[in-house]
């Protein structure tokens, strides 16, 4: 029996500048992993700011586990990975283990302090994403790649159903672009959670992502791969051998 972890219906977004998403309607069964792309300014990262309250919704609705974004309130349900990661400078005073146990500590009730099993869990997880050996370095002393691994170890240390990804691999190199796609990959298949993904990458997401959501402030396509590949109107749309490469089906 699936089990609908995202739904939204006819979702606008606005700001000053005027409207970003317009009529956008998917919902997201538990264990897909949807690769969101689109070009520049397609409203991807509107999306999924709207969905965990990061920006209003206009017009439409969406909802998280049954449960409409504005009433949600189980956070700890949902790993966030954002965009920017220039918030760490080189004396950014937190290390490695404190930034992923604050992970843990959001889920607490006042007074906030973690137990054995607390700091058990973060060694676990930066043992898991290759980063344990780092545990002690503060975070902004970190290469971008590494960075990223903390904070998707921060991300995933609660446990969570729904994790969701903007633009993670942005000012990563090719090579740890990769390594990091396929840690990603492997978190849904072996733990079952489901994930959203903004990228650029229109050219890679395919070899991981089960399902495809393509947004030009409208939602032009969301399917399978499969689907996205053998479709007329994604051939005129993209053009064959675009789309054959963005599919990686054939």
């Amino acid at each position: 029996m699936s089990h609908e972890v995202v739904r939204v219906e006819r979702l606008g977004v606005s700001y000053r500048v005027g409207q970003v998403l317009e009529d956008i309607s998917f919902s997201i069964e538990a264990g897909d992993y949807v690769g969101i792309v689109g070009p520049n300014g397609s409203g991807k990262s509107s999306l999924v700011r709207a969905l965990i309250g990061l920006c209003t919704i206009c017009s439409g609705s969406a909802s998280l586990f049954g449960v409409p974004c504005s009433r949600f309130d189980e956070w700890g349900r949902i790993g966030y990975l954002p965009q920017n990661l220039g918030m760490y400078n080189p004396v950014f005073p937190a290390t490695v283990a404190e930034t992923v146990a604050l992970g843990l500590l959001s889920r607490k009730r006042f007074p906030r302090r973690l137990n054995r099993h607390d700091h058990e869990t973060v060694e676990r997880m930066l043992e898991e994403l290759g980063v344990s050996d780092l545990k002690s370095k503060l975070i902004g002393e970190l290469s971008g790649g590494q960075q990223q691994r903390v904070l998707l170890a921060r991300a995933l240390v609660n446990e969570p159903e729904l994790l969701i990804l903007d633009e993670p691999t942005a000012a990563l190199d090719p090579e740890t672009r990769e390594r990091f796609y396929r840690i990603i990959a492997d978190i849904n298949r072996t733990r079952g959670v489901t994930v959203l993904l903004v990228t650029h990458d229109t050219g890679a997401i395919g070899q991981h992502a089960s399902k495809m959501l393509y947004l030009d402030k409208r939602l032009l396509f969301f399917g399978s791969f499969d689907e996205f590949c053998l479709s007329p109107e994604m051939s005129e749309l993209f053009g064959e051998h675009s789309q054959h490469i963005m599919c990686h089906r054939h």
